[in-house]
């Protein structure tokens, strides 16, 4: 009698035990899931910004050159700063993601922003070319800053 409890507690136990370790996997591939895919929202949202980014910096480009070489009264500088309100506008989007996403990539995003944003104003175009190679650096950083 005692060798029928003795091996139906041993069954048992083993049973608990294979049970147990079968949830700690299936738990452990869930946070690898989880994982994956919170690395993959990263990188879209940082490749969104860049994207949006690279729009924009090249609008502001094209806005003063259209602005130095044109003049504010034309209708070149009209389409060129029509179409820098309508990429400016694009990097809001990603932006808040990102920030939401990955806060410790927030610092070097907003640099990167910050930087394309500046672009503006440039008085004549070697300061236009200075302000774009920052803009440039600075997304740049932020592809560094998202590798790390």
């Amino acid at each position: 009698m005692w060798q029928s409890i003795v091996a139906i507690v041993g069954t048992l136990a083993g049973a608990v035990t294979t049970g147990l370790v079968q949830q700690r996997g299936a738990r452990a591939e869930r946070e690898v899931g989880r994982a994956d895919a919170a690395r993959a929202q990263r990188a879209q949202a940082v490749t969104a910004l860049l994207t949006a980014l690279a729009d924009h910096r090249l609008a502001m480009v094209l806005r003063e050159e259209a602005l130095l070489g044109w003049g504010v009264d034309s209708p070149v500088y009209a389409a060129a700063r029509e179409r820098s309100h309508r990429t400016r506008s694009a990097v809001t989007t990603p932006h808040t993601t990102l920030a939401i996403l990955a806060p410790d990539l927030a610092p070097a995003a907003q640099a990167a922003v910050n930087a394309t944003y500046a672009i503006r104003g440039a008085h004549d175009a070697d300061v236009l070319e200075t302000r774009r190679a920052t803009a440039v650096r600075a997304t740049d950083d932020l592809i560094a800053a998202a590798q790390a």
